[in-house]
Formats: C-alpha cells, sequence, structure tokens
C-alpha cells in the first residue's frame, strides 16, 4: 500500500465548474496493468480548512485492466462548541469523461449514507451506477458539507482490482402505466428515499409500504443519483405505478424531479447565486419531468430554498409530519396565490409528500390525492401541473371540494367558476374519515369561514355563500383540534384553490 498527502499548498489548484468554485489535488497513480496483478492500494491524507469550496476533487489515474475500482474514506469529528457546525464530509465519483457542469462524467453519490463504495462493470454499491472501469483520470469527490474551526482532515484508500471486466448489466426501468380506474382520484408519495441515496429500505419495503398506505403511485426522489431507477421494476404492478426522478440536493434547497425519463441525471453542484438552475430546471422538463422545490422552508444547512419559484410547476408545501415549517411554507404559498391572483399570471399547485426514509417515516403521509384521467405517468404529471388535487395525512382522509353559480356553472379542485363578480357561489367541502377537525375556508382576503368541529365519525358537509367579488379564489383546510391558544391545529388535509370570477 502507498501513501500520498494532500496538505501540501503547492498540490491544490482552484478551478471553475460552471460557476461555482472547486478544489482540485494533486493526482493519485497507480502502476500500469500490465506490470500488476490482483489488487493494488493507494492512501492518500489530507486537511480542509474552514471556507473550503464546496466541492474538492481528487484525480485517480486509472490504467487499463481494472475490473473494479473501490473507494473507502474516514474523517475526524472533533468536539466543537454548542451552535458551531461540526464536520460532515460527503462523498462520490466521477470517471474518466470528467467533472464539468452538467454531469456526464458522474458515477455515483452516497453524500455521508456510506464510508465505502465500489463499481464494476456488473455491479456497484447502492448510489453507484455500474459500468466498465475504463482507463483515465476518474475524480472521487468530496463535498465538505460542513467544516469545524479546527479543519476536517480525511483520509481516502482507494484500491483497484485488475483483470476482466465482468458482463455488463442491461438496465430495466418499471413501466410507465398501472391498472387505473379511467378518470378518477389516485393517490402519490413523490419524495422517498432507499438504500439507493441515505434512506435505510429497499425498494420492495417502500412499495410494500406504499401498497399498505393505499397509494397508487410513487416517485424515486434520491438525493443526487438516479442509480435507483434501474432498481424499481420488480416493485411496480399492476396495483402500483412507479415514477422516476431524483432529489436535486444543493446547499441552496432541494429540489424534486418528478417523473424523468429513466436514466436521467440532474446535477446538483451549484448554488443561487452561479445562476445555473434554470438551465437544469429545463433538462428536467426535457426529460418530461416536473421541477417540485422541495420543503422550502426547512431549518437544516442547505435545505431553505433561494432558488425562487419562476421554473416550479408546483411546491411541496407540507412534507413529512405537520411542523412549523410547513405552517410557514402554506402561508408563503398562500402568498403566492394572492400574487398570481393580483398579477394575473399563472399560479402554482401544492403538494404533499413523506420524505420518509427509514422507520419510523410514515410512507404516504401525507400524500398528494390527483385527479388524473388514468393511472399512467403523463396523466398523473398533467393532474398535479393543473393543480386538480388535495393533500391528505393518510388515505383515511378523502375531500370533495366544489364551488357552484350562475347557470348550472360548476367547478373543482384547480377550475374556475366563471360568473360575474356579485353572482352568488356555493362552495361546499364533503369530508370523511376526519372525526373533530374544523374546516376552514381561505381566501385572497384570508380565512372567511370556519366551521364546526367534525363529528367523530369523521364525515360531514360543510358549505359556505360569497360572491368573486369577495373572494378571487377559495381553498379548503382540514385541521386537528388544538390543545390551547389561538393557533390552528396541525392539517389533516388541504385542498388546491379554487377560483372564481371572469378571466
Amino acid at each position: 500500500m502507498c501513501e500520498d498527502d494532500h496538505t501540501g499548498i503547492g498540490r491544490r489548484a482552484v478551478f471553475l465548474t460552471g460557476a461555482a468554485a472547486a478544489l482540485t489535488l494533486g493526482s493519485v497513480s497507480f502502476a500500469a496493468a500490465a506490470d500488476r496483478d490482483g489488487r493494488e492500494t493507494r492512501t492518500v491524507r489530507g486537511t480542509l480548512p474552514p471556507g473550503a469550496p464546496d466541492f474538492v476533487y481528487v484525480p485517480v489515474d486509472v490504467p487499463a485492466g481494472v475490473r473494479e475500482i473501490k473507494v473507502a474514506y474516514t474523517y475526524d469529528r472533533p468536539a466543537v462548541p454548542a451552535g458551531t457546525a461540526g464536520n460532515a464530509l460527503d462523498i462520490g465519483i466521477f470517471d474518466e469523461r470528467g467533472t464539468d457542469l452538467g454531469g456526464q462524467g458522474f458515477r455515483g453519490w452516497s453524500g455521508g449514507a456510506r464510508t465505502e463504495f465500489f463499481l464494476r462493470a456488473d455491479d456497484a454499491t447502492p448510489g453507484y451506477l455500474p459500468g466498465p472501469v475504463r482507463e483515465g483520470t476518474w475524480h472521487i469527490a468530496l463535498g465538505p458539507y460542513t467544516v469545524a474551526p479546527q479543519g476536517l482532515s480525511y483520509e481516502i484508500t482507494v484500491t483497484l482490482t485488475y483483470g476482466a471486466p465482468g458482463e455488463a448489466l442491461r438496465p430495466v426501468y418499471p413501466p410507465e402505466r398501472a391498472k387505473g380506474r379511467g378518470r378518477a382520484w389516485y393517490r402519490g408519495d413523490c419524495h422517498l428515499h432507499s438504500w439507493y441515496s441515505d434512506g435505510r429500505r429497499t425498494p420492495a419495503e417502500i412499495a410494500a409500504l406504499a401498497r399498505a398506505a393505499g397509494l397508487d403511485f410513487i416517485n424515486s426522489s434520491e438525493h443526487n443519483t438516479h442509480s435507483a431507477h434501474a432498481h424499481w421494476a420488480d416493485a411496480a404492478g399492476d396495483d402500483l405505478l412507479v415514477l422516476l426522478g431524483e432529489e436535486v440536493t444543493t446547499r441552496n434547497g432541494h429540489v424534486v424531479a418528478l417523473g424523468t425519463d429513466p436514466g436521467t441525471f440532474v446535477d446538483w453542484r451549484y448554488r443561487a447565486r452561479d445562476n445555473r438552475f434554470g438551465r437544469f430546471a429545463r433538462q428536467i422538463r426535457r426529460a418530461g419531468g416536473l421541477v417540485v422545490p422541495a420543503h422550502p422552508h426547512a431549518t437544516c444547512i442547505g435545505c431553505n430554498w433561494k432558488f425562487g419559484f419562476g421554473e416550479a410547476d408546483a411546491v411541496e408545501v407540507w412534507n413529512g409530519p405537520w411542523t412549523p415549517d410547513d405552517e410557514v411554507a402554506l402561508a408563503d404559498w398562500d402568498g403566492m396565490l394572492v400574487a398570481s391572483v393580483r398579477e394575473g399570471r399563472d399560479w402554482i399547485p401544492a403538494m404533499g409528500s413523506s420524505d420518509a426514509h427509514r422507520d419510523p417515516d410514515v410512507v404516504g403521509r401525507p400524500q398528494t390525492v390527483v385527479l388524473a384521467d388514468d393511472l399512467t405517468r403523463r396523466a398523473i404529471q398533467d393532474g398535479i401541473r393543473a393543480g386538480r388535487s388535495y393533500i391528505a395525512e393518510s388515505a383515511a382522509v378523502t375531500l370533495d371540494f366544489t364551488a357552484s353559480g350562475g347557470r348550472g356553472g360548476h367547478a373543482g379542485i384547480g377550475g374556475r367558476l366563471e360568473v360575474d363578480h356579485d353572482t352568488p357561489v356555493t362552495v361546499r367541502l364533503s369530508v370523511t374519515g376526519a372525526p373533530r377537525c374544523t374546516v376552514r375556508f381561505v381566501t385572497d382576503q384570508g380565512v372567511l369561514h370556519t366551521s364546526a368541529p367534525l363529528p367523530v365519525s369523521g364525515a360531514g358537509t360543510v358549505e359556505w355563500r360569497t360572491t368573486a367579488s369577495y373572494a378571487a379564489y377559495v381553498r379548503a383546510e382540514l385541521r386537528h383540534e388544538t390543545a390551547v391558544g389561538p393557533l390552528p391545529g396541525a392539517l389533516a388535509a388541504f385542498t388546491n384553490p379554487i377560483f372564481l370570477g371572469r378571466r
């Protein structure tokens, strides 16, 4: 085993990947395969200072004749004062095609979920793409997520195994259609993590939990990798549609690419100031997907959304169990609805997803319930994009929300009731599965109607009369009883709006 050191300043160079500053270190070299049998190992060590670039690349010169590359790493975790971030170091790898923004050379990313990984033609660690280990300069990608005041000392061990490559795998992807019920309401969870990123469940385990939760569709959304795409075919079926995507996890917020073409990778190596997000939002759409900012007001490091919503097809307002972060996201989204009415522009629908990673995270809590023409990739996406949906905490909750008025006029969720400003309008919400919950009707003027609690049976109907001059839109919230104080209870469900009045 040979060792190298990356602490010397002379061995570093700063370069640009797109618009994001990065650091590249001295190369790790191996002997030509003709001179070696079996395995060969190199170890490198170094220290990253506070304020290190977002990405640090360690070049590895791979000779011809390599069957497998394996990488293991460790780093120190010194004690830090309360309120100070400690060390956290992510890892991934790019092959001989390079590290340019766009990810042509991308071969895998595990973030901080694993301490080692391998790749070869016929297999790879979850999060990584199997394929040949070709001759050329590969790059181990380090992501110093946070660095302690003392710095971050790391050690990387690279092992090459020489020999003939195994037989390359041919990916098989899940179908884009399941056995639906025609035009109907379909339930889905579009933000989930398996062991192909930082989750702990297999695709089969997630699919079983999705079926138990009454879901009709799910979306694969691993952090910064599409490696799971080829592992969902066996989990899908006539009763469960599996869409493919990615959670693009940047340092300035996360976005779910929902329902992209199989094998689509979306790069994440940029910040809002780099003015690169629009390029990758367009890539998601070209690949047939939707752009959905995730948990936009989450407080975890790097989670708060800073790219704006001009590229969003929908926004994840409810993420996992209801928390104050979601309450802020709901209020922010409602503000965007008001602005869309005031400015006469398109509105952005809301979604909800579980973001489930492991036990005790509940798959399908919450879930987005979509009115779609069938249980297909395109039909579900069309329903989400149009806002024909509501968000419920479980399959036990069902809603029927309509507005009627004028000469037989009628509109449902995501629609518009074309009436004159002063024409009486009746808003009606029918509910099941929500014992003792309170119904609130929210408009561009705020909360204008609050019902008495529903009976313990959980079923009931609430009506309210208004006009388009009084309410440009109406949406419904179903909230649990609150124990004390004036604050509203946690959400059990809420709808996208119905708009009132002529365009």
